[in-house]
């Protein structure tokens, strides 16, 4: 059966077919979506619950417990893990990947409504979720900057106005606002003036709240008219509360102004937000999943100006980090390469086949493949994106394979004196098994990248399917339009038969590039009967290729993804454990004059807040355009290390943001380039051992920025009660408890109703007895006869050490350790420093569980999956293989060409001094792809001439290897060429596709001097074999016959 007759038959319906599939592809291009990276949905849930005051351990018990027990029930769950902190807690849900998110959104707040009544009734607002995704990553961040107006204001004005009108714009998914926080009425109360006029805290409370309520005052209402009535309930501004009236002593008002301090400031005095110098508010906006970046980001700035006319006169509204420009970059070289690819794959079939009308053939075949791969990208929901743009480079070499090889055989028909449409017709049905066992092995070849463990299977199912449609339209290409195209345009020509030259006189510069191509074919053919004269050494050279091989995949540096440059470097920023708000932002402040002075970086936008020592500031630092610096991310950050690690009492942490999550971990994917968490069940141990741990990751030349790990140096005053004093003093416990509350909580007593939003009042202590801690010795509670008591009359007070955060993972305490590698130093290399740390501190793996935890855990599990990958796609191409050829032998002479491809590879890599991380392990992937094809190019027309001439094995294998030597030489050319625009690409992006480009190219330089001697070697070797194992059964069956 002739697949291709109909076409060659049919040239007009094949020919609109054709001009179809290019329109369609054309369209279906120009509306693909445009990404950094595949969708990357994974299911997760972020749950927030606050108590203000409450310390870390309180929230931990109280909150996090009761919450995390309940939310570990639902089904699905992977990973649980809460922080707890002062007055909040934030647990964050990892769902298995096929488990929907709404549906776990439903789960999750039923479970959060079972828990309810388990946590304190003093929680003012049950807990909250949200749907997130922590595999997005900020797509633009605004910033709003003024002169005259305050931070507050600035942050009412981004909630209010701002956030809402970004939100509406299509492809918006989120907007948050940090820099600041809302208005506030803030009450400052002086303990020493109620006390000398006996109020107490919750009188003053009481009358804050009960003043200002908004409540239906009714309607007066006659024949004629209607009114309704209204009050001044609202107390809208500090002022307003001033002379508030709290209670009448001796025909006096006692007034709010008497015994506090109130003013109109902010809810959370403790942060600030800025860009460069400026203090600023921060809008940092992420993309719905779906979303084109490019087109979201034009639409929110197209709504720039109309924003920035709602805003009031000098408030500035711009753009201070924009993720879009880095993108256009990266896919606009991705794109230039791709045309490149294409260029210098024709050239390829140009130089080979010496005439143009030939090359137009093949050369006309990878558009129209590209083409059809656009159509079905599109109904798949793919993106243009890194991923995607790279299957797309290395299929153009991958595409024109098929069509080289019935190109080729045609044109050998044609030399032999048939006409161009029986060539087509001979040819194309005579290759055909060879292409369909080509495309259909190279397919197979990918399967196992579907295997790879969740996050990483996930992003490179695109790369895989992409590739996988491209090999097989391109299949249906080679063997409908290419035959086709050779009946319709070739003509017989004296030229073509190359061998018996020619009347005309070749294009010199056609010329000058056949007499090189006949000089290698004479060296092949002499150097191929030496190999297969002194079969011995020649076998001997592929066993000694595979040892080779095993040593080199044993030493070379392993790594999991390459280290992007986006362009975009996050700071975590800490001080000293107790240090309080005042000393930390002089040296955050430092900080930023130091990164701004860099000349690489352009903007430096972020907030900074929390008491303590909390870790809650941090800084993402835009570096200018790509090709307007020397320096990659990754060199501005070890730059800057050294000129940030002079200021004492606190520590700057920089890390590249990459587009690639590494699966979180407990401080998410801002808390530093890699993880190690402990695991205990009671906090002295997981201290005890955290602190080990940490001083010897500190000793390790192999890491650095390693974090300070957990932060149990907070200061804390302890006031132990005596119960029988309070008692006989006739103190109530509770009463207690609401005093220091009140005073030290910053307690929300009431709320403001405007128009466009509502503002709270804040009660606490003045400035001055919050700042002392002597003051809690003359802190008086009054008693139940009315009396004041001292609070030290029945307390003693004392001071320690307290956790500042508390982290829990899986139901257990944990704590991670964050660090990233020194120069030069590989994960692989860091893993093994850590684990011979962990023997020489004698870590007791009974009391603590240690490991890695987001990147360096999936690094780990990587590592392990890598040789089932491996020894699945030999097992997979060998079964395909068997049941294509009907044969046990015959895949494995095509099989053991596979250990030079590796080992070139490897060779590449380390020659380089390149990592072996994922990427790599793509390439390879692709050289069994590509570098089967010789084999299989060869086998098949050894196995054709034997049944069709009787000839013996070492004659038809000699005879196929130098009438396939020119196809051959011409697909791994044309793969060749293909990969080597990703090796010499420069600009955004090149640290993606480099390793790709090297593996490939390494892989097919050494395989196709290596295979083009050992193939026919194995192949006679297993073809004896064969025929003595016959020999052996036959006589063994003679005997048994004879017997019978």
């Amino acid at each position: 059966m002739n697949l291709s007759a109909l076409f060659i038959k049919r040239p007009v319906a094949t020919l609109l077919l054709a001009i179809s599939v290019a329109i369609c592809g054309i369209v279906s291009y120009l509306a693909l979506p445009v990404a950094p990276l595949p969708n990357l949905s994974v299911p997760a849930i972020f749950v927030r619950a606050s108590l203000p005051g409450a310390s870390p351990e309180t929230m931990a018990s109280s909150v996090a417990t009761p919450l995390q027990r309940a939310l570990g029930s639902i089904a699905g769950v992977d990973v649980l893990s809460a922080t707890s902190q002062e007055g909040s807690t934030q647990i964050i849900i990892l769902f298995e990947m096929r488990k929907d998110v709404n549906d776990a959104a439903r789960e999750v707040q039923a479970a959060i409504n079972k828990a309810q009544h388990l946590l304190p009734s003093n929680m003012r607002t049950p807990p909250t979720y949200r749907k997130m995704n922590p595999a997005s990553s900020p797509i633009m961040v605004l910033t709003l900057t003024s002169e005259t107006h305050n931070l507050g204001e600035l942050y009412d004005l981004a909630t209010t106005v701002i956030a809402q009108k970004v939100a509406q714009v299509e492809g918006v998914g989120e907007v948050s606002v940090g820099g600041s926080s809302m208005p506030a009425v803030r009450v400052d109360l002086n303990p020493m003036q109620l006390t000398s006029y006996g109020i107490t805290l919750d009188e003053v409370s009481r009358a804050i709240s009960e003043s200002n309520q908004i409540k239906p005052r009714g309607f007066i209402e006659n024949k004629n008219l209607r009114w309704l009535i209204s009050t001044n309930g609202i107390l809208h501004k500090a002022a307003d509360y001033q002379d508030l009236i709290i209670r009448w002593r001796e025909g006096q008002a006692v007034r709010l102004k008497d015994v506090a301090h109130v003013y109109d400031s902010v809810e959370n005095e403790y942060n600030f937000g800025f860009l460069d110098h400026q203090p600023a508010i921060n809008l940092i906006i992420r993309r719905e999943e779906s979303a084109n970046i490019i087109q979201t980001v034009d639409a929110i700035k197209q709504q720039l100006p109309a924003l920035n006319a709602l805003m009031p006169a000098q408030v500035d509204l711009n753009v201070s980090q924009d993720r879009s420009s880095s993108i256009r970059a990266t896919l606009y070289e991705a794109e230039k390469t791709l045309v490149l690819a294409v260029i210098l794959v024709a050239l390829v079939v140009l130089v080979f086949l010496r005439k143009l009308r030939i090359t137009m053939i093949p050369a006309v075949s990878v558009p129209i493949s590209l083409f059809g791969s656009f159509i079905v990208m599109y109904f798949l929901g793919f993106s243009l994106n890194t991923i995607s743009l790279m299957a797309l480079i290395v299929a153009t070499g991958f595409v024109v394979d098929d069509s080289i090889v019935v190109v080729e055989n045609i044109v050998r028909h044609m030399e032999k004196g048939l006409a161009p449409y029986e060539a087509a017709l001979t040819g194309a049905k005579e290759v055909a098994f060879t292409v369909v066992t080509m495309s259909l092995s190279l397919v197979i070849v990918f399967l196992p990248l579907l295997l790879i463990h969740e996050m990483i299977g996930l992003l490179f199912y695109e790369f895989a399917m992409t590739l996988t449609v491209a090999v097989l339209v391109s299949l249906v290409v080679s063997l409908t339009l290419v035959p086709m195209l050779c009946a319709l345009w070739l003509r017989p020509d004296k030229d073509l038969h190359h061998a018996t030259a020619p009347a005309k006189k070749p294009r010199r510069l056609l010329g000058m590039l056949e007499q090189p191509y006949e000089l290698l074919f004479r060296f092949y053919r002499w150097s191929l009967a030496w190999s297969l004269r002194w079969r011995a050494v020649t076998f001997f050279s592929l066993v000694l290729v595979v040892i080779l091989n095993v040593h080199l995949f044993m030493t070379v540096p392993k790594g999991f993804f390459p280290q992007q440059d986006t362009g975009m470097i996050r700071g975590m920023f800490r001080v000293d454990e107790g240090a309080s708000f005042e000393t930390m932002k002089p040296k955050f402040d430092e900080y930023r004059r130091i990164i701004l002075a860099d000349p690489n970086v352009a903007t430096v936008s972020g907030f900074a807040g929390g008491r303590g020592g909390s870790s809650s500031s941090f800084m993402t630092i835009q570096l200018v355009p790509f090709e307007e610096r020397e320096l990659t991310a990754q060199e501005v950050i070890n730059q800057l290390r050294t000129k940030l690690s002079h200021i004492p009492g606190s520590s700057m942490s920089l890390f590249a943001v990459q587009d690639i999550p590494g699966g979180g971990g407990l401080g998410g994917q801002d808390s530093g380039d890699y993880q190690f968490l402990l695991k205990a069940g009671d906090l002295p141990t997981l201290r005890e051992w955290t602190a080990k741990v940490r001083a010897a990751f500190f000793e390790l030349p192999e890491l650095v920025d390693v974090s300070e790990g957990s932060e149990d140096k907070g200061s804390r005053l302890e006031l132990h009660i005596d119960r029988e004093k309070a008692q006989r003093l006739g103190v109530d416990m509770r009463l207690v408890a609401s005093t220091l509350t009140n005073l030290y909580a910053s307690r929300q007593v009431s709320v403001i109703y405007e128009e466009l939003n509502q503002y709270n009042v804040v009660m606490g202590a003045n400035a001055r007895y919050a700042r002392d801690a002597t003051v809690l010795d003359d802190l008086m509670v009054m008693s139940n006869d009315g009396r004041a008591i001292p609070i030290s009359a029945f307390t003693t007070l004392s001071m320690a050490n307290a956790p500042l955060r508390v982290n829990q993972s899986d139901g257990m305490l944990a704590d991670s350790i964050s660090f990233a590698l020194a120069e030069g130093v590989s994960l692989e290399q860091a893993r093994a420093a850590i684990n011979d740390a962990l023997i020489r501190i004698n870590l007791p793996t009974r009391l603590v569980q240690a490991g890695f935890d987001g990147t360096a855990a999936d690094f780990e599990k990587m590592q392990r999956q890598q040789p089932i990958m491996l020894l699945a796609v030999i097992v997979l191409l060998y079964l395909l293989l068997g049941m294509l050829y009907e044969s046990y032998i015959h895949p494995l002479t095509i099989l053991s060409t596979l250990p030079s491809a590796g080992f070139g590879a490897l060779l590449a890599l380390n020659m380089v001094n390149m990592e072996f991380t994922i990427i790599a392990l793509i390439g390879l992937f692709l050289l069994i792809g590509i570098v089967k094809k010789n084999a299989i190019i060869m086998i098949d027309f050894a196995l054709q001439r034997q049944r069709e001439d009787n000839l013996s094995s070492e004659q038809v294998i000699y005879e196929a290897c130098l009438v396939r030597f020119r196809p051959i030489l011409m697909t791994t050319f044309a793969a060749l060429f293909g990969a080597l625009p990703l090796v010499l690409a420069t600009g955004a992006g090149v640290e993606m596709r480099q390793p790709l480009g090297i593996t490939i190219i390494g892989g097919l330089v050494v395989s196709q001097i290596l295979t083009l001697y050992s193939t026919p070697v194995v192949y006679l070797y297993l073809d004896d074999l064969a025929n003595r194992l016959k020999r052996k059964l036959s006589r063994r069956q003679q005997v048994i016959e004879s017997k019978s």
